[in-house]
């Protein structure tokens, strides 16, 4: 993994993830990108901030059927505007609607929190906690699990939560490579939008974990397709070939 880790980061540099301009974005991005393409969640996004609907306030206040259509463009709109009235609900009821607070609770206990959510799977949850709150989870999503599993890293019946522990245990504390584990840039890539919440990361691990995400995902979306890997020229052909 820490090998793995190296080599992508060598190839395609920091990948500066989530692009958002606050964390409540982020937060209603992981929700809107379940069983969609990103390009799908950007008009939905881009339709709440042009309705000035993206934040706390704008998702509270407005009118579910509303809500709905705004974020048509992400699909399934009808069951994610209400799963989004539920999170706004939970952050008013159990935090007084502050983010800060939330993001301050132990990792596992907001976890199970977020896992009790209706709509809310380990893969969002993951994401609102890395993403947003700084802390310190491995999101797994079919990316990655495609790259393991032609690696040989996983099975093919590996559960969520194994391959989450494998990842956790082995960066934990970083990738164990000084520029692997240096902060991001404080200025953004280019075409990419950063807040401020998301150059400090809470610890390495966090930190390594987000990235190795993120460059998975980009060696999947060139390298590692769906319907066929085309192994020639990827930055893991290597790994692949000792296998």
């Amino acid at each position: 993994m820490r090998a793995y880790y190296r080599q992508l980061m060598a190839t395609w540099g920091p990948q500066d993830w989530w692009p958002a301009y606050t964390r409540f974005e982020v937060i209603v991005g992981a929700f809107l990108t379940q069983n969609t393409a990103w390009t799908n969640v950007e008009r939905a996004l881009r339709k709440l901030r042009d309705e000035g609907a993206l934040n706390c306030e704008g998702i509270r206040q407005t009118p579910l059927p509303r809500l709905a259509r705004m974020i048509r463009s992400s699909g399934y709109f009808r069951q994610k505007a209400q799963r989004l009235k539920n999170f706004v609900r939970f952050l008013d009821t159990q935090y007084g609607g502050s983010l800060g607070r939330m993001f301050s609770q132990p990792t596992e206990k907001l976890r199970n929190e977020l896992l009790a959510l209706n709509g809310v799977g380990p893969e969002t949850a993951d994401s609102i906690l890395l993403y947003a709150g700084g802390h310190p989870v491995f999101v797994v999503d079919a990316y990655t699990r495609r790259i393991f599993e032609r690696h040989g890293l996983i099975g093919n019946n590996a559960k969520y939560e194994e391959i989450r522990r494998l990842v956790e245990r082995a960066l934990d504390g970083g990738a164990s490579d000084p520029a692997c584990d240096q902060p991001p840039p404080t200025s953004p890539l280019p075409g990419r939008r950063r807040h401020k919440f998301a150059i400090r990361r809470a610890t390495v691990a966090a930190r390594a974990f987000d990235e190795f995400h993120a460059l998975l995902v980009q060696t999947a979306k060139h390298h590692c397709l769906k319907a066929q890997a085309q192994c020639a020229g990827c930055p893991l052909e290597a790994f692949l070939v000792e296998t």
